[in-house]
């Protein structure tokens, strides 16, 4: 349920009124099998905090609750910026303060009137510092947004003491009061820096009218130098040549279009007669919110009237709570899989749904599962997109339906056993895409032969000011070497910025030997090509201009991309193999996306296929290396 904004603070007995939180909208449901938290549009807020879904646990009913997830700053107070940056700031206080309760126990609560579900609510919420009751005061809005404004809090919300809960819509019952003005626009464009300002001078900012994109004006303060070059990087991949306006826009200085994607928070004093902010003063990047939400009707202040309550009294109906989005299946073999929020957007610039990739890896799943197959996977999970940088995770857990292989491994660093999941079919194939797995990490050996790898790998890894034909040469340089070693070598694009070059081992050595191969390979490339090409690890030691050679691939537990396997980069491009003949100048990694990858994976199926070849013989290689 959303709230429409007005004008001023107002007194009423008929409306209670609660603290406006300034961090991010979050509804958990709550059940013995799970605990899901997501945003209003359905982003997986559970692994962003989970100290906040740990916390939930602590509630033993199955109910689903409205609230806001909030950082205090040094002060006590919300801070949008330690929120929105929550991984530089852990160690700052997290809440989940929760202002409604939507279901209780199977019963759908949402026609109830709202001071009847907070009273339910207040008796749920545990005694614990994460989770908290979201209180309010009743009848004195006035005097409790004076409060709000002299702490120099966000604002207020003012609810109809009586108003039932309104699932996805707008309305006159829930009413928000802003200490300062703001309004969520669209990041159109940017001009041309002057003076001694770097990156850009002001954006220009759009809104949706009437679902048409309309000019709002343009924000040209509240950045410091980190913001300017933050806002600026965030931009590049967006840069256009044509406007995205169908009026023609007249400013100072030279603009920058750029996709109108972005969306950003400002504050200003008054919406002009012609319908542009006022000076507008740029707050933060909103990354919880699309540009359908930036509608000028929604955002510009009501004129509250006041009317008398409904004598209301609902009993409570079986559970009709509402869905958090729409779900769709996927049936492979004997069993059908959920694929949760089917539509949530995973690569934004190029409208990659999460079905999508679901349906990309079930169409070419005969081709990706035998280099998979009873290889332990490390678990990339990127739930809320490539925009988030997502994060690694192993055991496969306790909620892992029945069909899902496993494979136990003590794990000498977090001293337990660690159960690593085992993709053998197009199910589980189904069931990693769900939790957010866009790109695909196998072991390098099985779990029959653990510590002995199939095949030695050399990522070639370029730093920021690399260029591509370079990475193509240091390639060359290892299929030179290997090939006057008398190796097998075969060669995939990482699907990023780096090449992969595979060389077969089957089972003949271990980890330490391979590993050891493959240092000195890199080292004779090293040497070959000194100038730009490393095997220093730290990124800060090397520089910004090496391309370091990762040997250290080669060790137990490590995992790479695999082939055909999707990255989460912009593009949607797709680790794909290739003739040693194709690597050379030309060659580029965004050949390979998506939209086309499965054609042409059916077309080299078998390339990569000589990786689980005759082993290496890696004394023999040294002889002829003169080693």
């Amino acid at each position: 349920m959303l709230a429409k904004e007005t004008d001023a603070a107002f007194d009423s007995v008929n409306w209670i009124y609660e603290i406006k939180w300034d961090g991010y909208r979050a509804v958990a449901e709550l059940s013995s099998k799970e605990i899901k938290l997501y945003s209003r549009n359905g982003n997986d807020f559970a692994q962003n905090y989970p100290i906040v879904a740990t916390a939930l646990r602590d509630i033993k009913h199955d109910a689903i609750l409205d609230g806001e997830i909030v950082v205090l700053n040094e002060n006590g107070f919300p801070d949008f910026q330690k929120i929105q940056h929550y991984a530089e700031n852990t160690h700052f206080p997290i809440c989940y303060n929760v202002f409604d309760l939507l279901s209780l126990d199977g019963n759908d609560l949402t026609h109830l009137p709202l001071t009847d579900r907070k009273e339910l609510l207040k008796t749920l919420i545990p005694k614990n510092d994460v989770i908290k009751y979201s209180d309010h005061v009743v009848e004195k809005g006035i005097s409790f947004f004076e409060t709000a404004v002299k702490n120099n809090l966000e604002g207020i919300m003012a609810k109809k003491a009586d108003s039932e809960y309104s699932v996805g819509k707008r309305t006159n019952d829930w009413l928000k009061i802003k200490n300062h003005k703001s309004a969520d626009v669209i990041v159109c464009g940017y001009t041309a820096p002057t003076g001694g300002r770097k990156y850009f001078g002001s954006l220009v900012l759009g809104i949706m009218k009437q679902n048409k994109l309309v000019h709002a004006g343009h924000a040209g303060t509240g950045y410091d130098e980190e913001m300017l070059q933050t806002v600026f990087n965030l931009l590049q991949p967006l840069v256009q040549s044509e406007s995205p306006f169908s009026e023609k826009i007249i400013t100072n200085n030279k603009v920058t279009w750029v996709k109108p994607k972005i969306i950003c928070e400002v504050k200003f004093t008054e919406w002009t007669s012609d319908e542009k902010l006022r000076h507008p003063v740029f707050l933060r990047i909103r990354t919880d919110k699309n540009v359908k939400q930036t509608n000028m009707e929604a955002q510009k202040p009501v004129t509250k009237s006041v009317t008398k309550p409904k004598a209301t009294s609902t009993p409570v109906a079986k559970n009709t709570a509402p869905k958090s989005n729409e779900k769709f299946l996927i049936k492979a073999e004997k069993v059908s899989v959920e694929i949760t929020h089917p539509d949530k957007i995973y690569f934004p610039n190029d409208k990659v749904t999460k079905r999508m990739v679901a349906e990309y890896y079930q169409k070419i799943a005969p081709y990706i599962l035998p280099y998979l197959k009873n290889r332990p996977e490390s678990l990339k999970r990127n739930p809320n997109g490539i925009n988030d940088d997502g994060f690694f995770h192993k055991d496969a857990g306790e909620n892992a339906p029945d069909f899902i292989q496993s494979f136990k491994v003590y794990s000498e660093s977090s001293k337990k056993e660690i159960d690593y999941i085992i993709c053998n079919d197009k199910a589980t194939l189904a069931y990693l895409n769900n939790l957010g797995c866009i790109e695909l990490n196998p072991w390098h050996s099985t779990i029959k032969f653990p510590d002995k790898p199939d095949y030695m790998i050399i990522d070639i890894d370029p730093s920021e000011k690399n260029t591509f034909e370079q990475v193509i040469e240091a390639a060359n340089a290892f299929k030179k070497v290997l090939d006057k070693a008398g190796a097998n070598s075969f060669c995939k694009t990482s699907g990023a910025s780096g090449l992969h070059i595979y060389v077969p081992m089957k089972k003949k050595y271990d980890y330490e030997e391979v590993k050891n191969f493959a240092h000195l390979l890199s080292m004779m490339v090293s040497e070959m090509l000194p100038g730009f090409t490393t095997l220093e690890r730290n990124l800060k030691k090397r520089g910004n201009e090496k391309i370091y050679l990762d040997y250290l691939q080669n060790r137990s537990g490590q995992t790479i991309s695999s082939v055909y396997s999707l990255r989460p980069k912009n593009g949607a491009t797709v680790s794909m193999p290739l003739h040693w003949k194709e690597v050379k100048k030309g060659l580029t990694p965004q050949k390979f996306t998506i939209l086309n990858a499965a054609e042409i994976i059916s077309k080299r199926a078998e390339i990569f296929k000589g990786i689980f070849g005759p082993a290496t013989n890696i004394e023999k290689c040294l002889k002829k290396l003169n080693v």
